[in-house]
């Protein structure tokens, strides 16, 4: 069931209008990563959503298109690294994944798009043109970050059984 309603949520916040990088990835990163048993399946989720998403909204250069599930990857082994923390430090955490993922594909975007030039005043450059876009992921990321971790651990304290949650 929660698979199910993470890949929904998922699906729907790539759909919406308005802020870019406003989205529940990096979040349902981050919550499977923490919350789900089996790995494959915690990093499976999110990489299923973009890769589906992404079929209907545009694939893009490969090299860039890695980088990003790459950088989701890494937020799913963030998720996993906390699993033993209390829920609340999925939101500083959550912040470090935007932070890891901004990292990898700006990088990604210098090194392999021709946009900027091949020098460290290039890479600064992007890096710069990107901070507008970082802003959004940070709210997005915090937003859903609070919302779905919020919800898990509400459901465990009433005793709501989500398939394959983790035990208290």
């Amino acid at each position: 069931m929660i698979y199910y309603l993470l890949i929904i949520i998922g699906f729907a916040s790539r759909f919406i209008p308005g802020i870019a990088n406003f989205t529940a990835i990096g979040a349902i990163a981050l919550f499977s990563g923490y919350y789900l048993k089996d790995k494959r399946k915690a990093l499976l989720i999110p990489l299923t959503i973009m890769l589906v998403t992404d079929y209907f909204i545009g694939f893009y250069d490969l090299a860039l298109l890695l980088s990003v599930y790459l950088s989701f990857g890494a937020v799913v082994l963030l998720g996993s690294a906390i699993k033993n923390k209390k829920w609340y430090f999925s939101l500083p955490t959550s912040i470090l994944g935007t932070v890891i993922f901004f990292i990898i594909t700006n990088w990604a975007f210098w090194q392999f798009t021709g946009f900027y030039p091949p020098t460290i005043e290039g890479l600064v450059s992007c890096y710069v043109a990107a901070i507008p876009f970082l802003k959004n992921s940070f709210m997005g990321d915090f937003f859903y970050t609070l919302i779905f971790f919020s919800l898990a651990e509400m459901a465990v304290s009433i005793k709501i059984k989500l398939v394959n949650l983790r035990p208290e």
